[in-house]
């Protein structure tokens, strides 16, 4: 076969495929120009499952809807700025739901739960210098892990589990399934 033909049969398919439209495994049809949302529901119904809101969304960055939802399920009295609960919230989705965080104190709303059970070196530190201490603070184990931490003899060792991840691996009792209301 000459080089010619081999080049422009990639080429013919991709010019048919781009005036006809392929189509999804939902048998919908695939654009090259995804559709655009403001409407972080429907954006999350449309994309099922993503760690933050991609260039598809072109709404706010943290919508009302979301603010909203998220002081209702944090019962957050209706005196705290939304302007102020917007900058310290997250969103993004799962399952095709809405979900946000709030940082809050400090929670480690964009990072992925840290379930590793091996103390690190700052942790060995700790217990180094408190041999027998019931805690190990958060500004050692840091603030993602799901265990807490405590000194036994001066060797770090995991006195509880206090979270779970949820599916994404993100800590999931600080994030909440947000309804649109």
């Amino acid at each position: 076969m000459k080089l010619a033909s081999l080049i422009r049969r990639p080429i013919a398919l991709l010019v048919v495929s781009g005036l006809t439209g392929c189509a999804n495994a939902a048998g919908g049809n695939l654009t090259s120009t995804p559709a655009a949302f403001t409407d972080p529901f429907a954006y999350c119904a449309a994309v099922s499952t993503i760690d933050a809101p991609d260039a598809r969304y072109t709404g706010p960055q943290v919508p009302d809807a979301v603010v909203n939802g998220l002081r209702k399920a944090l019962h957050a009295s209706s005196d705290l700025p939304s302007d102020v609960l917007a900058r310290g919230t997250s969103w993004r989705c799962m399952d095709g739901r809405v979900y946000a965080c709030f940082v809050g104190a400090n929670l480690p709303c964009e990072s992925k739960a840290n379930t590793d059970r091996t103390p690190t070196q700052p942790e060995r530190d700790y217990c180094a210098q408190n041999p027998n201490s019931d805690f190990i603070p958060a500004v050692v184990t840091g603030r993602e892990t799901v265990y807490e931490w405590r000194c036994v003899n001066g060797e770090p060792q995991i006195a509880r589990q206090l979270a779970q991840p949820d599916a994404r691996g993100f800590i999931s009792n600080i994030w909440y399934a947000i309804s649109p209301n």
